[in-house]
């Protein structure tokens, strides 16, 4: 049987952002956490939202963990393309890979603040089946040289949770030092997770759209 999952977040808001996105290229869902080089006490998720042009790379989701509020850009169904800042771009790469960019700063690891609204997050992610794994192990402090932070193709393709910096040919610095069982809510059972939850055969998704989605969105013509 078939899992529905939103391709809006229930509760989140909304800016309008269109995107020539494409398709994904299947492989295990991952989401991927980076920050806006912004303080979460001067800037709302709508703000730095706003910055984005129909042109330009976006997130699907910026979020504020100070204040909670939390807005969506674009459907899960599309990929964030050119926002991950690599070539060749992986935001293509798994069956979702959704981008969350926490209003925050590299040098100051969110998680050392509170978390608020995080939980409605991690259930749409839950809900794309985007295992609460984080198999690059924490993520590390900017200062380290990219090629100590980036993961490995190996532990890419795992799926789960990364940091912008853990991506495979990033350069990022963020989202810096956070900690992943702070984040995720559980303690990680280690650094990998199961390989055999990833190898799965692929479940369908339908698009469902939530209470706060007036329309289809202008990207879902892309898809």
């Amino acid at each position: 049987m078939a899992t529905v999952a939103n391709a809006w977040m229930p509760g989140a808001g909304r800016v309008h952002c269109t995107t020539t996105g494409g398709l994904y290229r299947g492989g295990a869902p991952r989401a991927v956490w980076l920050t806006a080089e912004a303080d979460p006490t001067t800037h709302s998720a709508r703000t730095i939202a706003g910055r984005y042009s129909d042109k330009e790379p976006t997130a699907h989701l910026v979020w504020n963990p100070v204040t909670g509020e939390t807005v969506q850009l674009l459907p899960a169904t599309v990929p964030a393309i050119g926002r991950l800042g690599c070539d060749p771009d992986p935001a293509r790469e798994g069956r979702i890979c959704l981008v969350i960019e926490v209003i925050g700063q590299a040098s100051d690891p969110f998680t050392d603040r509170p978390l608020t609204g995080v939980d409605p997050i991690l259930s749409w992610l839950d809900s794309w089946e985007v295992a609460r794994t984080w198999p690059a192990g924490p993520p590390p402090p900017p200062d380290r040289p990219p090629y100590q932070r980036t993961a490995t193709a190996r532990l890419w393709a795992l799926g789960g949770h990364f940091g912008h910096s853990q991506v495979p040919g990033s350069r990022a610095a963020g989202p810096g030092a956070i900690s992943p069982d702070r984040l995720l809510g559980s303690h990680l059972p280690g650094l990998l997770g199961k390989t055999e939850e990833h190898n799965a055969p692929a479940t369908a998704h339908a698009f469902v759209p939530s209470d706060n989605t007036t329309g289809p969105h202008p990207a879902m013509a892309h898809t």
